[in-house]
């Protein structure tokens, strides 16, 4: 995994924009009706290929496919993988429920939504891992593409689930306990992690689940029973890397991509001790939002293990503000001075920018705003913090 030796570089939380259209076959696909393979082959070709020229034009160092062949950050795996059927009940978010004016705002912008996240399909058999000439086929076109391109990333990474997210979200009417059902999604992700690596990527694994559980499925009960799941969940990780090199995955952990007031948010000083437990070289979260900017300043008395990067938020995904770029560029600094060593800060969004197909915040000619902010602040940093 690359380190900013000479220069502050970027990268971003995995979900870039998709065209409507292909949002739409999502979520045909999601709900098992009938779509046009070849038709919706050649629209994920056309638009990965879009999303690579974008990220290198806006200065991306460490880019992917926007996870352009996948329906959502998480419910593609019920195609990869064996024991999935009927749909979860999902807890409600509890920052958005307490708060019935906003909760309306916020559903127009629902109506979007292609895949439901909230009736993901649940574990009712065994689950097993049975779709690897998938993520194999999603690693070749993806690199197929990016070697066409005269000017190259400097690194690649493709995005995966966490057990945890899974785990939560599409749940359990099969096995026994949490545990046993978090230790078959590790056995099975297990496949998927090793491929991503062995081609040369760096995987990137979404927990959002490590910190968004606090005020969903653990909204009323005590701190410490959500930070055993927290342990659970970043054991079961550990065990899907068995085989991976702590330097070739990195981990990203958010409070929920949405615009809300995330007053029941965990606060990072709770569940970083266990966070820093977990066989990657890089953790990725959420420094730019309102809520969490702070909270650079946990570096400082949870120090970061001297071969770990932090791939510092400093754009909000969630906000159609274009951060200046000397905003991005202090937010570095301050991550820099509490991590103590420039070269192992990395620049990203909080998040994604389209975790699920159809709904993104942010509109799609400003994400690219976005990213061009970044690059130019991380120059900025550059200049301040390495000469």
């Amino acid at each position: 995994m690359l380190r900013s030796e000479k220069r502050i570089l970027t990268t971003h939380a995995g979900s870039l924009p998709r065209p409507k259209g292909l949002g739409e076959m999502f979520g045909r696909l999601s709900r098992g009706e009938t779509v046009d393979r070849a038709a919706m082959e050649r629209i994920i070709d056309e638009s990965t290929r879009r999303v690579v020229a974008r990220q290198i034009e806006a200065g991306i160092d460490v880019g992917n496919n926007g996870e352009q062949p996948r329906e959502s950050f998480f419910t593609y795996v019920q195609h990869r993988m064996s024991g999935f059927g009927g749909h979860s009940e999902r807890p409600r978010v509890s920052d958005l429920w307490a708060y019935p004016s906003y909760l309306e705002m916020l559903r127009r912008l629902r109506d979007r939504m292609q895949v439901d996240l909230f009736h993901a399909p649940k574990a009712i058999a065994e689950v097993k891992y049975t779709g690897r000439a998938a993520v194999e086929k999603e690693c070749d076109d993806y690199l197929k593409i990016a070697a066409a391109f005269p000017q190259r990333f400097s690194e690649s990474f493709m995005t995966s689930a966490s057990p945890g997210i899974i785990g939560a979200a599409m749940q359990n009417e099969h096995y026994s306990s949490l545990g046993d059902y978090l230790t078959a999604l590790a056995d099975a992700l297990r496949i998927e992690y090793e491929t991503i690596v062995s081609r040369g990527l760096i995987l990137q694994i979404d927990a959002p689940d490590l910190a968004l559980e606090r005020h969903t499925s653990f909204a009323d009960r005590p701190l410490k029973d959500f930070l055993d799941f927290v342990e659970m969940v970043v054991a079961a990780i550990n065990r899907a890397l068995l085989n991976v090199a702590p330097d070739r995955a990195r981990l990203h952990v958010c409070w929920g991509n949405y615009e809300g007031p995330h007053n029941r948010d965990v606060a990072l000083d709770d569940i970083l001790p266990i966070l820093l437990k977990a066989r990657v070289g890089a953790l990725l979260l959420s420094m730019a939002n309102p809520r969490h900017e702070h909270e650079y300043r946990c570096f400082e008395r949870h120090r970061l293990p001297a071969d770990m990067i932090l791939i510092a938020g400093v754009i909000d995904s969630t906000t159609n503000y274009v951060e200046h770029p000397e905003v991005v560029a202090d937010r570095l600094e301050r991550a820099a001075r509490a991590v103590g060593d420039p070269h192992r800060v990395m620049a990203s969004p909080d998040c994604g920018f389209e975790t699920t197909s159809g709904l993104g915040a942010v509109a799609e000619e400003l994400v690219w705003e976005k990213l061009r902010a970044m690059r130019d602040g991380a120059a900025i940093a550059t200049r301040r913090l390495l000469g």
